[in-house]
């Protein structure tokens, strides 16, 4: 693979370790023609989102253990949203309906795209979708958790988005959710909430 930004080349890439994802290193070749190499994570695509059931005034959150967090010594779980990586084959809405369902058990309808962002662009090739997806009582199907095989343990959790925003931006840790709190608490100003009685 090799690709050019602003003058920077992409000369060859070695891989050093394959596995969920790929470490690669990369040697590039800058505007003055001197080479450097650089580690690029590579696991594919991304998408995240956000359940919200606005009559209720509740959203869908997961918490799980995280072995970074674990590395880091941080005890407190982080509130996130649903999320996975795109599977082969597969298109970002599917996996978007697929992972509300291992995770929450949450059958899907209409869902709406806040945008696509690169979460990590000086490390890693992964581009996140961003959803927010509404959500009733009746859409719970299943307890979720996630997969049995994946070990993910899972736990679901439906917060008020009153508590939500009590709890302030430093209970939002997570980008991704920190995101896509932020773009629903703009989408709901936006139409007056909370709704009147």
């Amino acid at each position: 693979m090799s690709g050019s930004e602003t003058g920077h080349r992409i000369e060859g890439v070695e891989t050093v370790y394959q596995g969920w994802g790929r470490m690669l290193l990369a040697t590039l070749v800058t505007p003055d023609g001197s080479r450097i190499t650089r580690q690029i994570e590579d696991h594919g695509d991304a998408v995240a989102v956000l359940p919200y059931d606005a009559a209720r005034g509740t959203v869908l959150l997961v918490r799980q253990s995280r072995p970074p967090m674990l590395f880091r010594d941080e005890s407190t779980p982080l509130y996130e949203v649903l999320a996975g990586r795109v599977d082969p084959g597969e298109d970002i809405e599917s996996t978007a309906r697929r992972e509300a369902m291992e995770e929450c058990g949450l059958s899907l309808g209409a869902i709406e795209l806040v945008g696509h962002f690169f979460s990590m662009p000086a490390v890693s090739t992964e581009r996140l979708s961003l959803y927010l997806a509404p959500y009733s009582l009746a859409d719970r199907t299943s307890a979720g958790g996630g997969l049995a095989q994946d070990h993910e343990d899972i736990e679901v959790i439906e917060i008020g988005l009153d508590a939500l925003w009590a709890k302030g931006m430093a209970a939002l840790a997570d980008m991704k959710t920190a995101m896509l709190v932020l773009a629903l608490r703009e989408r709901l100003a936006a139409q007056a909430w909370p709704p009147a009685a």
